[in-house]
């Protein structure tokens, strides 16, 4: 899909990957909604790239809903909603529950119900796209941090129901899974074991995602070694664990 002239949405837009992709997206020729629980982040986004602003938290079922009815109703059909707004919650089985509640509804039930308000809109006019920002660790798994793991497996288990659900009805889903990116997130994280093959800027993140989506591929890797990682864990599940309770264990000597 080719992005001008296209509306787009980007949740979690007032910094790091969602404010890149809402800046390279406008530079694509796109009207950008740029959707935050910080809407004064949203909105200076916004005047920068002389997009749209809305605020949405999307922890709540009704937020995201009220967001698309909005752009729907009063700016335009939405063509690619960027599902970009994620938490970060370190630790494991310490974590109490009232934590892996709040990332889960963020990381996890955010994209259902994302899907559940604009799919069917976007199937009745003959199709849409959506593009899901997960993460490596949900592909390969997090040391230290067991509910991001679990919730971006979850995230890129759900991106892929989708495809296979509804790509024959025009539905085109990506999925977005980085290492580490410099952003509020990251910050005081520089050497963790997400950055070992390097931190890359949201620029960098915002390219790989327009050529993802130009050629509507599923996979979005700005870290190419993420696919080599892949490779290994299905062609030797139990090597590709052994290695893995190695980084587990150089990870928490160094924290």
């Amino acid at each position: 899909m080719e992005l001008s002239g296209k509306t787009v949405v980007v949740t979690g837009a007032a910094q790091g990957i969602g404010k890149g992709l809402a800046v390279r997206f406008a530079a694509e020729g796109a009207n950008v909604v740029c959707a935050d629980i910080d809407v004064d982040g949203a909105k200076s986004v916004a005047q920068q790239i002389s997009g749209h602003a809305l605020v949405c938290d999307v922890s709540c079922e009704e937020d995201i809903k009220a967001l698309i009815e909005t752009v729907e109703d009063t700016i335009n059909p939405i063509d690619l909603l960027c599902a970009n707004a994620g938490i970060l919650t370190l630790g494991g089985l310490d974590v109490p529950d009232e934590d892996w509640d709040r990332i889960w509804k963020i990381n996890v039930m955010s994209h259902v119900w994302t899907a559940r308000h604009l799919v069917p809109r976007m199937l009745e006019r003959g199709g849409g796209y959506i593009m899901t920002t997960a993460s490596a660790a949900g592909l390969l798994n997090q040391p230290g941090a067991a509910p991001y793991g679990v919730t971006k497996h979850a995230a890129v288990g759900f991106a892929e129901w989708l495809s296979l659900t509804y790509g024959h009805r025009g539905l085109r889903v990506s999925v977005l899974c980085p290492q580490a990116v410099r952003s509020e997130m990251t910050l005081g994280h520089d050497v963790s074991v997400a950055s070992i093959d390097g931190m890359l800027e949201p620029e960098d993140v915002a390219l790989a995602c327009v050529d993802a989506i130009r050629s509507e591929q599923f996979l979005v890797l700005p870290h190419p070694q993420v696919l080599d990682y892949m490779k290994y864990k299905v062609e030797d599940y139990d090597r590709w664990l052994a290695g893995m309770r190695n980084l587990n264990q150089t990870f928490i000597e160094e924290s």
